[in-house]
């Protein structure tokens, strides 16, 4: 097997080698490592690399996987990429921006030290867009990460470049952080997987886990993986007073079939213009889940554009106003989009605050009762497959159905619903491809915290729809 095969094992995979024998951590490092700088140019997807001590650990990982010290843990040797801005103790956490490039974490983040403590051995931080307050990825801090399927197109925003490394084999696993779809728009644009546990699932870091659209968690290209990682990170945390006691085992292995599933289903959740070729790929996704046995049911939730502007009012209110010290310290540093968003905060209301959690309140009134008679409920995850590599909201074209329209970030990431409705977890997958190259996913969201039936539901259609295959792989050599 060469590297290039080797750096896109899927972790279960590439464990139970290290069990047989057949492959080493150090071996499967130094694959993903070579794909990751293969790349690189062209992508600029990673913020710092951490590869001597990653090999260091890689290499007591293999004396563990040969029987000398302590016993394999679950996660025993796998590589990890960092988001930015996740903390990681030692490292470097800029959040994207020239204002923070000299600040060192102190604490490492219960997520990420959770898979550490299994094992992962971290390898490399991931870009984000500047205080990750973007659909796209580009900072001035560490430039623009294109969609290595289109180089003209972005990976999604903020964890884009988590979804870049694990779409070109320079990573096995990655961890993100979903505020408004920020794992899930990646896992759509770059082809790969995410989870957004509902709230509470998965600790956070003490002041961010008290905003209940905030939400950490894991990455990879195989639903099972994602699996794999999810049970390892959850559960009751000192540092998060909203962290849940319980945890719950989500499925690894896909079940027979979806007999006797019912799944709803909405293409624009009343409120977006989504693209054809985005249509075309829900609607075979569709499909394939009936093929399987579900039963499928298009319904109407009875929302419109207030969802949009509900969660655009929610973050100005919240989110932007956190920045404003960062704006007044020094604006000439900040990029014009980060400008923008701290701009608009200081229009924002006590009113428009209200408006925002009416609306949830509205949703849920709708959602959740219409849940009672489904298993999961089904939409694209973006409404278009990406937007271009440099977009600033409201400034730069995007293309729906062949005409250019100005939008706004929450006018084409139809994650952040999701994120109003935070308890209800998503999983984010493969759906197919656009006419320009680029990934398209769906979100399959379960009721609130049923993490169990979204898994199975995710793991049959990848078991039926398998995308790890070599033609499921950006063509960057």
């Amino acid at each position: 097997m060469d590297q290039v095969e080797l750096a896109y094992l899927s972790g279960t995979e590439a464990l139970a080698r290290f069990a047989a024998r057949t492959l080493s951590p150090v071996e499967l490092l130094d694959a993903v490592i070579a794909r990751a700088e293969g790349v690189e140019l062209r992508v600029n997807a990673i913020a710092d690399r951490f590869y001597a001590e990653a090999r260091a650990a890689a290499l007591k990982a293999e004396a563990a996987w040969g029987g000398k010290g302590p016993a394999p843990r679950p996660l025993e040797g796998l590589n990890l990429a960092v988001k930015e801005a996740d903390h990681l103790a030692g490292t470097r956490n800029s959040n994207g921006s020239l204002l923070h490039m000299d600040r060192v974490d102190t604490t490492t983040a219960p997520v990420v030290q959770r898979l550490l403590d299994a094992g992962a051995i971290p390898h490399m931080k991931t870009t984000v867009p500047e205080f990750c307050i973007l659909g796209a990825t580009h900072s001035r801090a560490f430039g623009t990460t294109r969609n290595p399927w289109n180089l003209a197109f972005g990976p999604g925003g903020s964890s884009g470049g988590s979804g870049v490394v694990l779409a070109t084999g320079g990573a096995t696993l990655a961890t993100g952080s979903d505020i408004g779809g920020s794992i899930r728009i990646p896992a759509s644009a770059c082809g790969v997987v995410g989870y957004k546990a509902p709230y509470g699932r998965n600790p956070g870091p003490a002041a961010a886990s008290i905003d209940s659209y905030a939400h950490f968690g894991v990455m990879a290209r195989t639903v099972g993986d994602v699996a794999l990682m999810q049970n390892l990170v959850s559960g009751r945390h000192p540092q998060d007073i909203v962290s849940l006691a319980d945890t719950v085992v989500v499925p690894t292995l896909a079940p027979p079939s979806l007999k006797g599933r019912r799944i709803a289903w909405c293409m624009d959740l009343g409120a977006y213009q989504v693209d054809a070729g985005v249509a075309a790929a829900t609607r075979q996704a569709l499909a394939t889940l009936e093929s399987l046995g579900a039963e499928l049911e298009e319904v109407d939730l009875g929302w419109d554009a207030r969802i949009i502007r509900a969660t655009e009012a929610y973050f100005a209110h919240g989110w932007g106003n956190t920045m404003t010290a960062n704006f007044a310290r020094d604006r000439a540093l900040m990029t014009e989009y980060a400008i923008s968003f701290v701009e608009g905060a200081a229009r924002a209301t006590v009113e428009n605050y209200h408006f925002a959690r009416t609306v949830e309140v509205e949703m849920y009134a709708s959602f959740g009762p219409l849940m009672e008679r489904f298993d999961a409920f089904i939409c694209p995850t973006t409404s278009v497959p990406s937007v271009p590599a440099d977009f600033i909201p409201g400034r730069t074209p995007v293309v729906i159905n062949g005409q250019e329209k100005i939008i706004t970030d929450d006018e084409w990431a139809m994650t952040t619903p999701f994120n109003m409705l935070s308890r209800c977890p998503v999983l984010a997958v493969p759906s197919g491809f656009h006419a320009n190259g680029v990934p398209t996913g769906i979100q399959i969201v379960g009721r609130a915290y049923d993490d169990i039936a979204v898994f199975e539901i995710g793991l049959a259609f990848e078991q039926a729809a398998p995308w790890l295959g070599t033609s499921s792989r950006p063509l960057l050599g």
